[in-house]
């Protein structure tokens, strides 16, 4: 009897993902060959769900392009390296790339928020925000965007 209930048992339920934290931890190694001369953030969206998806993103030395979206809420769990998170404020010369979703070369204004292993951030919609890595430094995140 008991060996007729374990499938049921061992079965994960359709969508349910597990991301260990050495699982996490690997994406720099496996970003980083990813990058070239031209860029200096990689990204790979790991669960995409309609209303939200996820992706790991690698970024080395440099700044980010600055962004905001209308409607989707973000939130970063650092797995490795470190940066800068510039959060408010405006983005000059920033312009539309589809609906909604507003990119520019800087954040201006904003509030400087330093980024290690471990930290969680919230950004929500509307919210110009841009991570900064300094040069020689990288940084891995987890992103989670959601449709608010």
């Amino acid at each position: 009897m008991l060996l007729l209930a374990l499938p049921l048992i061992a079965a994960e339920p359709a969508g349910y993902k597990y991301w260990s934290v050495s699982e996490l931890k690997g994406y720099a190694k496996t970003l980083a060959p990813k990058l070239d001369e031209h860029k200096i953030a990689v990204a790979d969206r790991i669960i995409d769900h309609g209303s939200y998806f996820a992706a790991m993103v690698h970024r080395e030395g440099g700044n980010g392009i600055a962004e905001m979206h209308d409607a989707w809420a973000d939130l970063y769990v650092v797995s490795s390296g470190t940066g800068t998170l510039v959060v408010g404020g405006t983005i000059p010369g920033g312009k539309a790339i589809a609906a909604g979703e507003i990119r520019g070369p800087t954040v201006e204004g904003g509030t400087r928020q330093k980024l290690s292993p471990g930290d969680i951030v919230h950004i929500p919609s509307k919210t110009p925000h841009n991570v900064l890595v300094d040069p020689g430094a990288q940084i891995t995140y987890f992103i989670f965007k959601v449709k608010e």
